[in-house]
């Protein structure tokens, strides 16, 4: 990766994109290659749609989160999330 990515200030969607295309690229994963960073710095665009669905799926938190937080915290942020990248389209 670049020195420019810092994931604490990057926003979710290019997070998990970044995530899924490093899978798919990577061969410690699926992929063939055996330094991905800079293709994953590349390709991770082509990857959002994927990680917007991730986001999307992840809205409604499972029973153990519940348990351990507030549902309605986690809803509005995974939302923010999703918004801020639909937001820019």
């Amino acid at each position: 990766m670049t020195q420019e990515y810092d994931a604490a200030r990057t926003a979710p969607v290019e997070r998990v994109a970044r995530v899924l295309a490093g899978h798919a690229l990577s061969r410690n994963a699926e992929g063939d290659m055996e330094s991905a960073g800079t293709a994953v710095d590349d390709l991770w665009p082509d990857y959002a749609p994927a990680a917007l669905a991730v986001l999307r799926t992840l809205r409604e938190p499972s029973g153990r989160m519940i348990a351990v937080g507030d549902a309605e915290i986690w809803e509005r942020m995974i939302i923010a999330a999703i918004e801020d990248e639909t937001l820019a389209d």
